[in-house]
Formats: C-alpha cells, sequence, structure tokens
C-alpha cells in the first residue's frame, strides 16, 4: 500500500446516500471529503426505483467531489438488508510448496474450497470471512502465512445475499458512472469502527438503528456470528408524529429533527413550537412534552422488537452489552429508553473524525476503515488510488466478464 491513497465509501440507506472520501496517509485515516443527499427510490432499504436512486448518488458524490476538488471514479459500497445470511464453512487443502512453508496460494486455495456450498439458485456468495486457520491440526491462528505445514484448514462464514439485491445494488452504481471496487457487508464496517477489540472478544450486540430498517449484528470470539435485520426505523417515529399533529410528513421530519425527543422525562415543557394542520392554514402550538408522548411509545417499540429478535437469535445475555449507532440513535433520550428497555449496558458509537462525529455516518467511515485495514494487510490490487483529479468514466470496462467475480471475491480476500 501506498503512502497516500484515497478510499470511497458509498453508503445507500433509506433516507439519505452518503459518499465519504478518506485519505490513508501512513496508516492513517483523514475524512477529508463528504457528501450527503436525500434518497429517492430506497424503501426500508431496498432499492424500488433505479433511476431516482441514481440520481440521489450522484448528487451526494458530486458534493463530495465539491469539497475535495478531485473527481470520483470507485467507490466502495455497503451493502445489507434482510436478504443477507451467514453460514459456517470449512475448507481442507494441502499445503502445495516443496518446502512446506504456507504461502499466498494456499491461502486463497483454502478459501476457494470454503466457497464450495450448495446454494439456491437465487443466492449469490458475497464473500467469506475466515473465522480461524488450523495449520495440521493446531487451532487458534489468525494468519498462517510463512508457517510451515502439511495440512491448511480453515473455519470461514459465507456471506450469501439474494441475487436481485445484489445485482440492482451494483446496477444503480453503474448507472451512476461510477465503478464499484468492492461490495462490503455493512455490519462487519460498523463494527470495524464501532467496537473495541475486547466488546468483538466477550460477545456484544452492534444495533445500527437507520431510517426504513435496524440491522442487528452479533459479535462473539472476535467474529461476527449473526446478523439480522427488522423493518423498522426513524421513519415510523416521523409517520407518528405526522398522524399525531396532524400535519404533512415532511414537517413532521423536520420537527423530529429539531425538538424530538424520545423520553418525556427528559423532554422540556417550555420548549414550545408551532404547526400548520393538514388541509388548512391554522397554526396549533405544541411542546416539546407532547411531542415526546408521541416518540416515546414508538422508540420503546423499536427497542423492544431488537430485544425479541436477539432473543430469538439466541444471543440474549451477551457480557458486552449493546453498542447503538445509526441516523435514529442521535435523538435526545433514546439511550436512557434503550438502556430500559435492554436491560443491560448500552453505549451510543460515533466515528472520532472531524466532519462526521455523528452516529449515522458510522457505516460509511466504517467501510473506509475496513477496507484502509484490508489493504494494509494485503498487497493487493485494491490498493491502486481510488480517485484522482480527471478520470474517464468507462462504463464498458465495469461490464466486462469477470467484474462480477471479482466483486463477489472481495472479502475471500480478506484475512
Amino acid at each position: 500500500m501506498s503512502n497516500n491513497d484515497i478510499i470511497v465509501s458509498l453508503d445507500i440507506g433509506t433516507s439519505k446516500v452518503r459518499a465519504i472520501i478518506g485519505e490513508v496517509v501512513n496508516g492513517t485515516i483523514n475524512i477529508i471529503g463528504v457528501g450527503s443527499a436525500e434518497s429517492e427510490g430506497i424503501r426500508k432499504g431496498a432499492i424500488v426505483d433505479i433511476d431516482q436512486t441514481v440520481h440521489s448518488i450522484r448528487s451526494a458524490v458530486d458534493h463530495a467531489e465539491r469539497m475535495v476538488g478531485v473527481q470520483i471514479s470507485e467507490v466502495y459500497v455497503g451493502i445489507s438488508g434482510n436478504h443477507i445470511s451467514l453460514q459456517s464453512s470449512h475448507g481442507v487443502v494441502a499445503v502445495s510448496n516443496e518446502d512446506r512453508e504456507i504461502g499466498e496460494e494456499d491461502i486463497d486455495r483454502v478459501i476457494q474450497a470454503a466457497r464450495v456450498i450448495a446454494l439456491p439458485p437465487e443466492r449469490e456468495i458475497i464473500g467469506v470471512v475466515p473465522k480461524q486457520y488450523l495449520v495440521d491440526g493446531q487451532e487458534g491462528i489468525n494468519d498462517p502465512r510463512g508457517m510451515i505445514g502439511v495440512r491448511l484448514e480453515v473455519e470461514a462464514t459465507i456471506i450469501t445475499g439474494a441475487k436481485t439485491g445484489i445485482h440492482n445494488l451494483i446496477r444503480v452504481v453503474e448507472k451512476s458512472e461510477l465503478k464499484v471496487a468492492g461490495l462490503i457487508l455493512m455490519s462487519l464496517a460498523s463494527g470495524q469502527l464501532a467496537l473495541s477489540k475486547d466488546e468483538k472478544a466477550v460477545g456484544t450486540v452492534l444495533v445500527d438503528v437507520g431510517a426504513g430498517a435496524a440491522t442487528i449484528a452479533v459479535f462473539e470470539q472476535g467474529n461476527l456470528i449473526a446478523t439480522s435485520t427488522i423493518q423498522i426505523g426513524g421513519e415510523y417515529i416521523s409517520n407518528d408524529i405526522s398522524i399525531g399533529l396532524r400535519t404533512q410528513l415532511e414537517i413532521a421530519e423536520k420537527i423530529k429533527l429539531k425538538y424530538g425527543c424520545a423520553s418525556v422525562e427528559d423532554s422540556a415543557p417550555d420548549q414550545v413550537f408551532k404547526v400548520t394542520r393538514m388541509g388548512s392554514n391554522v397554526e396549533k402550538e405544541f411542546s416539546q412534552v407532547d411531542l415526546a408522548n408521541i416518540i416515546e411509545p414508538r422508540v420503546e417499540e423499536i427497542f423492544q422488537m431488537i430485544r425479541a429478535e436477539v432473543h430469538r437469535l439466541g444471543y440474549s445475555d451477551l457480557a458486552g452489552g449493546y453498542v447503538l449507532t445509526g441516523g435514529t440513535v442521535c435523538m435526545p433520550g433514546v439511550l436512557a429508553v434503550a438502556q430500559a428497555e435492554l436491560a443491560t449496558s448500552v453505549r451510543i458509537a460515533v466515528p472520532d473524525f472531524i466532519g462526521v462525529r455523528d452516529p449515522s455516518y458510522t457505516s460509511g467511515v466504517g467501510i473506509i476503515q475496513f477496507v484502509s485495514k484490508y489493504m494494509k494487510n494485503r498487497n493487493s490490487g485494491f490498493s491502486k488510488k481510488m480517485a484522482t483529479k480527471a478520470v474517464p468514466k468507462k462504463s464498458s470496462e465495469s461490464t466486462k466478464p469477470g467484474f462480477i467475480e471479482r466483486v463477489k471475491s472481495f472479502f475471500s480476500e480478506f484475512i
């Protein structure tokens, strides 16, 4: 990896599309550009209108480009959703070198061996994440390069997704005149940034509460072991406010962002605002307490559903508790409600970079950190610059044979 690399992440969410430009200087990440645009064409995390989504992506990317003065050509794209699933796999190969020293080729072969699993025709492997390697039966090896052995094994997690979701995601990015450098599982990216090594070791639930969905990721013994998505998020709170105050959804969203408080106890009765009622020009005055009485039951329900889903997954009593991130948890009072409903230790994770100190940026910044670590560990073809001052857009290049395979195999290269 060179001393100065540019990595661009693209987080396509239900409410916002965010493009983040990170510069890696001697292993240190600096966030140098951030672009954000209203997300059109996305419902509950799924693409429902390609043209609108393309417009949102271009708006976010153009915003980031103007901030830094570069033209973005390639992006790492976050992928999530209820179509993502994990399954364990095991690969075994014989070490090929005559001196029995394990090299890159042996690691690539054992990863490919782990990929050989039976899949329904509508599903596709996004990537392979090694949990541990075994050399001649010795367990717990993170990196077997340079070791001497005869038999190399890997215990890995296979990440699969629905072909429709994967291909539509790649399609909208390509139609935005960008090249997909890799697909990154959002849960892995967020975990890279939001969780400490100890939290991932003892067992922690990472919950990303976005506008359209809440994504749950369970980490234990340093690895991602389960993931799930609940189709409920901040949009439901805005909808409740719209109905409760009898106002337009757009106004309700603005009120939520400006005056919203998830806890009635923490809300201020002297914080008042006026709302134009739907179907008339009459304005009515409300207090933050009135608003909190609408918001709190919905936030309680969200965390009750999260707790029930974690219990269903079989991980209801992990030592690390819960770590929250995502745009919805920015609201005052959310942490107090979460602690009451989840009945364990809860904290909110915030990226510690200038310009993105907001839980809604955790996934986007996490992608950059994930890729940076991957590139640092492996001197691969992905370590080229992702943005230059004038890069011609080549849509034909992004659709050439082997491109999908290159994207799919991104995780298989990650150690």
